[in-house]
């Protein structure tokens, strides 16, 4: 539903990001119905799946370097903070480049259904901190230091390491409920062997939530 209506705001002759997980692959495939009917836009995948499923469907993709800003970009998120709209994305680990996207973009709508919405981040969900391989176990003691109270490597469902499209991996760090999201974030990107986080404070103009009956637009 969120997905829907989120496609909605685009219009033609816009460049779009295009985010990565389950909600964002709705999105894309409606947005390659639009094309279909005439929609005039142009792509920015956050990942490479979601390039693949961008071209299947239709949807011209480009770079930045020919479009370096957008009009808007549209993600999911796995955690929002009610009234601030401070969000933890990540775990589908396209974290970075999904960052990367949104901060290139005029308008960063995001979409979640009802289970998505916390009084502060980090009481369900982990922070992803995508980090360089090399010198990992380094890495991840200055996390502890931070306050992460865990810390587990991200593997694959066959047991293996996972492995961003960046060629990075990723640690799910679990900092309880987060009191200052804006300086944890802060610290987290001052971490040498860090190369991103999952927290997106004050990032989102426009969240679309997914209740039972309606969508509702939250604005910071």
């Amino acid at each position: 539903m969120t997905a829907r209506h989120a496609a909605d705001l685009v219009q033609s002759g816009m460049v779009v990001g295009l985010g990565t997980g389950s909600t964002a692959a709705f999105l894309v495939e409606r947005l390659g119905e639009r094309v279909a009917e005439g929609l005039n836009i142009l792509g920015i995948p956050t990942s490479e799946s979601t390039a693949a499923l961008a071209r299947a469907v239709g949807i011209p993709i480009t770079t930045f370097a020919d479009h370096p800003e957008l009009d808007i970009a549209i993600d999911g998120a796995d955690e929002v903070e009610r009234g601030s709209l401070h969000i933890i994305k990540g775990l589908g680990g396209a974290l970075l480049r999904e960052k990367i996207v949104a901060h290139a973009a005029k308008r960063f709508v995001v979409m979640i259904d009802a289970t998505k919405p916390v009084d502060r981040l980090g009481e369900r969900t982990p922070v992803p901190v995508e980090i360089t391989p090399f010198g990992s176990e380094c890495t991840a003691a200055r996390l502890q230091k931070l306050g992460a109270q865990i810390i587990r490597p991200r593997r694959t469902l066959a047991g293996e390491m996972f492995v961003t499209d960046n060629g990075n991996m990723i640690l799910d760090c679990a900092f309880g409920p987060i009191a200052d999201v804006p300086a944890l974030a802060t610290r987290i990107d001052g971490t040498v062997g860090v190369v991103e986080h999952g927290l997106f404070p004050k990032m989102a103009t426009d969240v679309l939530v997914a209740t039972e009956r309606e969508v509702e637009q939250w604005t910071p």
